[in-house]
């Protein structure tokens, strides 16, 4: 067994402990924890398999911004726990279900054939970039696919919005409507003052 299986095995391993522990613990702030070492060993196993640029995006995007912003959701939000863990055992016998179909599919799919029927690409060349090869693929043939995607999370983005704007009572809000079609003669008032004389 050569170095990369022992580094793929373990990273995997790592990545599986890390899922398990998400959906397991029950702090909200330790799982999105667990959730970001999940994302650190997905990208460690995307890098093993040369897909440099899907590894960094990963740490980026969800490692350096969803997951900031998921963790301070949650602390921010009065999360009742109690709550949480009651409907945990009520929901296992379906969770555990779930799992084995999955466990059950996965295990189908990799015990067939159908792997060994797919024929294995040749190795790149040591000057490939798999990086502008990505970008071609994207802005050419799945640019309509692309930007339907970018529109969805704009959708999703404006929904969470929507969803968490509260009003509430005995709190100043400014109106910039009002403040962009307010005139002179409300704000100033001309006083006619005679000049003091000097005494």
């Amino acid at each position: 067994m050569g170095t990369e299986k022992i580094l793929f095995y373990l990273f995997a391993a790592l990545t599986v402990y890390g899922a398990l522990m998400v959906i397991t613990v029950r702090n909200p702030v330790k799982a999105a924890l667990f959730l970001v070492f999940t994302f650190f060993t997905s990208a460690a196993i995307w890098l093993l398999m040369e897909a440099e640029f899907l590894a960094i995006v990963l740490v980026l995007v969800y490692v350096g911004a969803v997951m900031v912003l998921f963790l301070f959701v949650v602390m921010m939000l009065d999360i009742n726990l109690a709550q949480l863990r009651e409907g945990f055992v009520r929901y296992l016998p379906v969770g555990v279900a779930v799992a084995v179909a999955f466990a059950v599919m996965l295990i189908m799919l990799v015990g067939s054939d159908w792997f060994a029927s797919v024929p294995v690409p040749p190795p790149a060349p040591a000057e490939a970039n798999n990086t502008r090869d990505l970008g071609r693929l994207l802005y050419t043939v799945y640019v309509y696919p692309f930007e339907i995607a970018a529109v969805i999370l704009l959708v999703a983005i404006v929904a969470a919005i929507a969803l968490t704007l509260r009003r509430r009572t005995g709190v100043k809000y400014q109106t910039p409507g009002e403040q962009i079609a307010v005139r002179r003669r409300d704000r100033i008032r001309m006083i006619d003052m005679p000049p003091e004389e000097p005494k």
